[in-house]
């Protein structure tokens, strides 16, 4: 008979410590996508954007496979489930290009931290990951910050704000999902079928109304840019999601709130509301709780087992 009273495995202590450093790898490549993404968004429209990013990106993920010896890991398998991570990622991503562009960028980031709201729903259901009191009241606590931050209100509406929302649908998404394939697929090969099913999504969106714009020599550093932040993110974050489940890895992603405010002060002018501030010591406090909890949970049991 089973023992019902034993206590369900928990997150490693190690394990959850690797995962935040792999987050802060995505969070610098996500703030870098950022400015190059506003860069580029006067010549190039969105699915234009993650056409030439995507076809850069298959360059790099093919070159890099096959200098390190890891070309054999990318494999034809799991191919509807990378369909729809990647369509799921494709229409948040395109929704983040445009948001950047109309609204501060700190709004975007704030409304996308909305995300792991929709990760701690859709875990439970898509990956069988349990739904605890700690991470349920660290994702609450951290979606008062992102409402203190951006203090929405008939007057301050702004489509902006529904694509940045539509994001973070789409990324938890793509979270989720990219969760489930790794439990069998390997972060080469998810990374690989990115960009060439996105590459594909992006042709036929770019293409529709038969007119693809090219980036100018001005732009394409920018756009290798983005290519390049976009593949590392991708392999950070998708690292971060191989160590620990998403409910622990994406609060994490927080923390980019208070540097992008700084870089939206800096780079374009973008007032420093002090209710942003006050919104990311709410969020630091969410994600600090969430790992403190995450991490003591390990020591226990390890402690547990080695009585």
């Amino acid at each position: 008979m089973t023992d019902q009273s034993r206590p369900l495995p928990a997150q490693p202590r190690s394990d959850t410590i690797r995962a935040a450093i792999w987050m802060i790898g995505a969070i610098v490549s996500f703030i870098s996508m950022a400015i190059a993404g506003r860069a580029v968004s006067i010549e190039l429209d969105t699915f234009e954007i993650m056409l030439f990013r995507s076809l850069i990106g298959i360059f790099i993920v093919w070159a890099l496979a096959g200098l390190f010896g890891r070309a054999h890991e990318i494999r034809r398998a799991r191919m509807g489930l990378h369909l729809v991570r990647n369509i799921s990622h494709f229409a948040g991503q395109n929704f983040w290009f445009y948001a950047i562009t109309v609204i501060p960028l700190a709004q975007v980031f704030a409304l996308e931290f909305t995300s792991p709201i929709w990760v701690m729903l859709l875990s439970p259901l898509i990956l069988g990951e349990r739904l605890t009191k700690t991470r349920g009241i660290a994702a609450f606590a951290g979606f008062i910050g992102v409402l203190v931050v951006t203090r929405p209100s008939p007057e301050t509406f702004h489509f902006g704000l529904i694509a940045a929302a539509l994001a973070a649908l789409g990324f938890a998404g793509s979270a989720v999902f990219t969760r489930r394939l790794t439990r069998s697929e390997s972060i080469v090969s998810i990374l690989f079928w990115l960009t060439v099913m996105q590459a594909g999504l992006g042709l036929i969106c770019a293409g529709a109304d038969l007119d693809i714009a090219l980036p100018s020599a001005a732009s394409w550093p920018w756009v290798a840019l983005i290519a390049f932040a976009g593949l590392v993110a991708h392999f950070c974050l998708t690292t971060a999601l191989s160590l620990a489940p998403a409910t622990v890895v994406m609060p994490i992603d927080f923390t980019r709130l208070p540097l992008i405010a700084v870089v939206g002060m800096l780079l374009y002018a973008e007032p420093l509301d002090p209710f942003v501030l006050l919104g990311a010591a709410v969020i630091f406090a969410a994600n600090y709780f969430n790992i403190w909890s995450e991490t003591r949970g390990g020591a226990r049991a390890k402690a547990v087992t080695e009585k």
